[in-house]
């Protein structure tokens, strides 16, 4: 498990890498569609906002977190986007303020959480690091969005890592929410991270393996990029599977994007 302050120093970087991203942008830019069908910028923006403020709640308030799961339960298909709804609703400073506060007042929770605690979530309980991973994770890949909709290139960076490994953890859930049996052996994970080192994970003997570019993993769990597009290679019938309906981020499965870079659909 990673060091929670680690994760939550690379939370605080992604954040503010993003924030540099769209702090400039005029008010028609913040209405730029992105590959998310029917979320703009703001819409992204948005959604990180409302999701910070639901793990706020699931740390300081786990009673009142199991409310916010009742409301998901009773609308599974419109919650999520009733969230980003209303905060692109606001005007960009006010939604920007939002945003700042909300992941600031997140990042002193987790890092004064007592060691050990773990936290309610949409998916299993969480502990501080984990929950710091997955806002990573969320705030890695709805910048992936925004940049798309700018047409910037971004430079992949250390804090991949984090991302990698989260996709690495949730092999199992990937094949549980697809309604599939989870395969008993482990596999072996071998990716070239953005300075040219290698990040493993599992046994170095195992038979079902994938290898390629960590930033290819990293679009691929997190639905950003089709599989055919990106540079990674499985072995074995587990692994070739898996690459097909990987996911990261908590709730029912995503359908990602065509080859090609186009949305099929879903804004996890």
């Amino acid at each position: 498990m990673s060091d929670p302050a680690v994760v939550l120093d690379d939370l605080r970087s992604e954040s503010e890498e993003l924030d540099q991203l769209v702090r400039e942008l005029d008010p028609g830019r913040w209405a730029a569609p992105t590959p998310a069908p029917g979320w703009s910028v703001a819409h992204q923006i948005a959604h990180l906002a409302w999701t910070d403020a639901a793990a706020l709640t699931a740390v300081t308030d786990p009673d009142g977190f199991a409310a916010e799961v009742e409301k998901a339960l009773a609308a599974p298909h419109s919650f999520v986007d009733d969230g980003a709804q209303a905060g692109a609703a606001l005007p960009p400073g006010e939604l920007l303020a939002r945003w700042r506060a909300g992941r600031e007042t997140l990042l002193q929770a987790l890092r004064s959480a007592p060691a050990g605690r773990r936290f309610p979530w949409y998916g299993p309980p969480m502990s501080a690091a984990s929950m710091a991973t997955a806002r990573l994770m969320e705030t890695w890949a709805h910048g992936q969005d925004i940049a798309d909709a700018l047409g910037v290139v971004r430079q992949p960076t250390a804090r991949l890592a984090q991302v990698a490994r989260l996709g690495v953890r949730t092999r199992d859930f990937a094949f549980g929410v697809h309604g599939l049996t989870p395969p008993a052996e482990p596999f072996r994970v071998e990716l070239t991270g953005p300075g040219g080192e290698s990040w493993t994970y599992g046994p170095e003997e195992a038979a079902q393996r994938v290898t390629g570019p960590a930033l290819d993993f990293c679009l691929l769990v997190t639905q950003r990029a089709h599989r055919d597009d990106l540079a990674l290679r499985a072995e074995g019938a587990d692994a070739d599977r898996w690459l097909d309906i990987a996911q990261a981020f908590a709730g029912p499965p995503g359908s990602g994007r065509e080859p090609g870079g186009e949305p099929e659909g879903g804004r996890q």
